[in-house]
């Protein structure tokens, strides 16, 4: 039994969608669906139900995703008890929201490539949205994002929330950021829908400014820059804003008002048992919540 048909099995059953199994294996949607067909003729039965309109697996493909799995994790130990000599390139696919790009995540990458020989980084920074749709779609193998990724086969980890403060000009802000200072002076924080503007909306709700006027800002750097220029006050992660602070003309205000910290999910899809990606994810998410 061809074991590289075993794997399309196996992912198209966790992403129950030949289109994004073709992706995550970069194959075409008629060679997935060429492999699934073998191994239904080799096994003597159908192994997708293909009456439903949805995806589902029948029976006999329920047991077999069992043996399927525990395939793939035999194949991965082989590899290491005889390739140890001559490692394998390893390509880890990671996601991330631009704080947290400009927090952890590059100390995360070369921490990991201290303890792993063999491997190579493919990082994504997007909105919270759009990496969880990648991930949904097998696109990303780990994702850091303010929202949990939802779908068949994806594991969620809470990672701790960020603390928020407010950033404005240094030497041109005043000393301590109050409700009546906040309404006179001009507003900034991320791109609309994201959890940081989301959760100024509400802040700005509830002490009574819900019609103050907030500029949404897609990229860090020119929320720097717009706040470098006296442009107004922006809201930032207090240690990104320390780091970015050491490097532009921006300082971290006290301030009487209180943001929402911003939450940190981990995402990832569940791979073989002490497989090389596994191993990598499991590092990654211990290294992320330490504090």
């Amino acid at each position: 039994m061809n074991l590289r048909f075993v794997e399309s099995f196996v992912w198209l059953a966790r992403l129950q969608n030949v289109t994004r199994t073709a992706e995550k294996l970069c194959l075409t949607q008629s060679a997935v669906s060429s492999r699934i067909a073998a191994l239904e003729e080799a096994l003597g039965t159908p192994l997708i139900d293909r009456r439903e309109r949805g995806f589902r697996l029948t029976h006999a493909g329920q047991r077999f995703l069992l043996f399927a799995e525990q395939f793939m994790a035999l194949q991965q130990q082989m590899h290491q008890e005889f390739d140890s000599a001559q490692q394998q390139l390893l390509t880890v696919r990671i996601g991330g929201i631009e704080t947290v790009l400009h927090t952890w995540l590059i100390p995360l990458v070369e921490r990991l490539q201290q303890s792993h020989t063999g491997i190579e980084f493919e990082l994504t920074v997007e909105m919270t949205q759009v990496l969880n749709e990648q991930a949904r779609r097998g696109a990303l193998d780990l994702v850091f994002s303010a929202a949990p990724a939802q779908g068949p086969g994806i594991n969620c980890v809470e990672l701790p929330a960020m603390e928020m403060c407010f950033v404005g000009p240094r030497g041109r802000s005043p000393r301590r950021l109050t409700r009546k200072g906040l309404r006179e002076l001009g507003l900034m924080t991320f791109q609309r829908g994201s959890q940081p503007h989301v959760a100024l909306l509400q802040v700005l709700r509830d002490i009574g400014l819900e019609d103050k006027r907030v500029h949404a800002i897609s990229s860090i750097s020119a929320l720097v820059k717009m706040v470098e220029s006296g442009f107004g006050v922006a809201t930032f992660p207090l240690h990104a804003a320390e780091q970015l602070a050491l490097k532009h003309d921006i300082a971290v205000l006290a301030s009487d008002i209180k943001l929402q910290p911003l939450p940190v999910f981990a995402s990832f899809w569940s791979y073989p048992h002490e497989s090389p990606m596994q191993r990598i994810i499991q590092q990654a998410i211990q290294i992320t919540e330490s504090p």
